[in-house]
This record gives structure tokens, sequence and C-alpha cells, in this order.
């Protein structure tokens, strides 16, 4: 049975900086993309950035230039260092899995706020 569980979420400043993670158990990360989403209040879940098994990248507009997305297979996790965040950075983060199962994890929530 895949889990993922995010980690590193919490309250922070404008300007400040947090470290997701996502840990997974049950399945081997190495091989696949994997993703990261977030879910403000009242809006749908959007994607943040994904990381591929050759550790190629991708940003959503918003989060170009301020998050850095990583990986470590031998630790079989996922991080997304968040900097500069905003009040609009606020939200449920959630690593996604869509291989070998479609997989998410229960959340962490980032407030960011003076």
């Amino acid at each position: 049975q895949v889990q993922l569980v995010e980690s590193g979420g919490g309250l922070v400043q404008p300007g400040g900086s947090l470290l997701l993670s996502c840990a997974a158990s049950g399945v081997i990360i190495r091989p696949y993309t994997m993703y990261w989403y977030r879910q403000a209040p009242g809006k749908e879940r959007e994607l943040v950035a994904f990381i591929t098994s050759s550790g190629d990248d991708y940003y959503d507009d918003s989060a170009k230039g301020r998050f850095a997305i990583s990986r470590d297979n031998a630790k079989n996790t996922m991080y997304l260092r968040m900097n500069i965040l905003k009040p609009e950075d606020t939200a449920v983060y959630y690593c996604n899995l869509k291989r070998p199962y479609d997989s998410w994890g229960p959340g962490t929530q980032v407030t960011v706020t003076s």
C-alpha cells in the first residue's frame, strides 16, 4: 500500500521560508515523477511543481524563482523549498504520485501571514 506523508508546514511571515517534505512508503519512488499540489480555501487544487525520475523539474508560474523541488531517492523522499513566501501561498500542500497508483498524502498546512 502506497503511503505519502507531508510535513514541514506551518505559520510563517511574508518573505519567510519553509521546507516541505513528502516521505513515501510502500513504493520505491525512483522510477516515478512526483508532484506537489496545493489547495487554498475556496479554490481548486492546483499543481505547484513536479520532478521527473531524471530530476527534470517544472514549476507553475506562481512558484518560479521562489520554490525549488528536489528528491532524495535514497530516502524515498521529495522536498519543496519555498522562499519569499507570500500570503497567496497560504494553502494545504499535497504530494502526489500518479504511478504506480494515484496516491495522495493528507497534506500539510502552510499559512503565510503577518
